[in-house]
């Protein structure tokens, strides 16, 4: 058993191993933190275009429905659906029977009625003279000179629904009102045509040269656009009363497929409407395309694009390099001294991997791309020009 003479030793011991262990540790010196190296841009200002797209889709320049115009079975389909077809090409016929039935009974009464005429007329060839010699009384001059005219009325209407029997039956053969590309039949031979029941809708012919397109662009865009169309018209010294009627309609457009490839042919504004629909805040527009080759078609995916903006020494700078936090947006600019300054500024439109400023920096400015979430206002780094790698590849503006 230790006494207490150990006891005390021994706790001598252990506070002089603890009291050197301290004083080595002590003696170790602290590594200084390791300088970043970051990637930088140096602020430049240069003229920009920014551009509007806005997604529709292709129409018809012209979209023709056809629609029969009478009752009946359809009798014949005489095209290939989905081809193209002539002004005048016999598309569809409906069974004539019934309709030549028809004419053939307005014929008839207006064979009644034609012998009727006659009758009446030489009774009031009789009666005339005989009445200028008093020979008959005045009512029966009147009798028949009013059975003349109803007999003349009853020509009339005989003769009407002639023509009305003669009308309808020419209707039982529709035929391309259009040029254009003819769609898929909504009926097919053998079926009623009831106008009742779909309005007689058979199919839609287009014209697809020149292709239209149909858009939505929306209220802010639009006054975007009108904006810089007055400001041209003012730079070229027009007036009011000199501007052409629909002056956007000089401002040349690009088509974007669904397949993301450029349109080789660019187009114009045809149509504007009238309001800005108040359900959506959107105005419909309308342009045209050259479609020589026929490659579109209606109902295609489109987005047009069209110079809506130009700004002046405007600071452009990789979207990468903008860090936003709770809706405020700021920089790490790379002071001359190295040291990191964090500085809000305002952002603009974004153009594809790229952001335009507002406010907040200067042509000179270092901006760091890379590393921002290690840094910190006051610290210091070692910058590195940025390179191709650091850099996000240039994209089309967004939507």
């Amino acid at each position: 058993m230790y006494n207490n003479n150990n006891r005390s030793a021994h706790r001598a011991l252990i506070s002089l191993v603890i009291a050197a262990l301290l004083s080595a540790g002590c003696s170790q010196e602290v590594p200084a933190p390791q300088v970043l190296d970051i990637p930088f841009v140096v602020v430049e200002t240069k003229d920009i275009t920014i551009p509007l797209d806005i997604v529709g889709e292709t129409i018809g320049s012209t979209d023709v429905t056809i629609r029969s115009r009478v009752d009946g079975f359809l009798d014949g389909i005489h095209f290939l659906e989905g081809s193209f077809v002539e002004e005048g090409q016999l598309l569809y016929t409906i069974d004539p029977q019934p309709l030549e039935a028809k004419l053939a009974q307005a014929q008839a009464s207006y064979a009644q009625a034609q012998t009727g005429l006659a009758k009446t007329s030489a009774d009031l060839e009789r009666i005339r003279p005989l009445a200028e010699m008093k020979a008959v009384s005045a009512q029966d001059l009147d009798s028949a000179v009013a059975n003349y005219e109803a007999a003349q009325s009853f020509v009339d209407a005989a003769t009407a629904q002639v023509e009305l029997a003669n009308l309808e039956l020419g209707y039982t053969k529709i035929k391309a009102p259009v040029s254009g590309l003819i769609g898929l039949s909504d009926a097919e031979v053998g079926d009623f045509i009831n106008q009742q029941n779909n309005g007689g809708l058979l199919n839609i012919v287009s014209r697809t040269d020149p292709i239209g397109v149909r858009a939505a662009i929306a209220e802010r865009a639009y006054l975007v656009a009108a904006r810089r169309i007055v400001e041209q018209d003012s730079q070229a010294g027009l007036s009011r009363e000199e501007r052409p009627d629909n002056r956007s309609s000089e401002v040349p457009l690009t088509l974007t497929l669904a397949d993301g490839k450029i349109y080789e042919h660019t187009g114009h504004t045809t149509k504007i409407d009238r309001n800005i629909d108040a359900t959506t805040g959107s105005l419909t527009i309308e342009a045209e395309f050259p479609n020589p080759d026929e490659l579109l078609r209606p109902g295609m995916f489109a987005r047009i694009r069209f110079d809506a903006a130009e700004l002046k020494d405007a600071i452009e700078v990789p979207q990468r390099a903008v860090n936003e936090l709770q809706s405020a947006y700021r920089i790490f600019v790379i002071l001359p001294d190295n040291t990191i300054e964090v500085r809000q500024v305002e952002v603009g439109p974004r153009m594809g991997s790229n952001w335009i400023i507002e406010t907040g920096l200067k042509p000179g400015d270092r901006i760091a791309v890379e590393g921002l979430l290690r840094l910190r206002g006051g610290m210091t780094v070692n910058p590195i020009p940025a390179g191709a790698n650091d850099l996000p590849p240039v994209a089309d503006a967004e939507t």
